[in-house]
């Protein structure tokens, strides 16, 4: 059996052998809720789109479109 014990500021940690099996790295939210009296941690997995962010910081990757979109808009209004 497992143990670990809350910290005066209501912190634990998660066993290294849990955090290794269940792939719970540094950051990961885990879902908190009471059962019977217990407390239940559910590690919260992350959605495909979550792995994307910050991934096109700093890219001009939408320059051509808005090029695009404000050459559009001026030829319509020439019609």
């Amino acid at each position: 059996m497992l143990a670990t014990k809350i910290s005066s500021k209501g912190q634990l940690v998660v066993p290294k052998e849990v955090r290794t099996k269940l792939k719970i790295e540094p950051g990961t939210f885990l879902r908190v809720r009471l059962h019977k009296n217990n407390i239940v941690l559910t590690p919260i997995k992350k959605m495909p789109i979550d792995n994307l962010y910050g991934k096109f910081a700093g890219e001009k990757i939408l320059d051509e479109l808005e090029k695009e979109h404000a050459e559009e808009i001026e030829n319509e209004s020439r019609s």
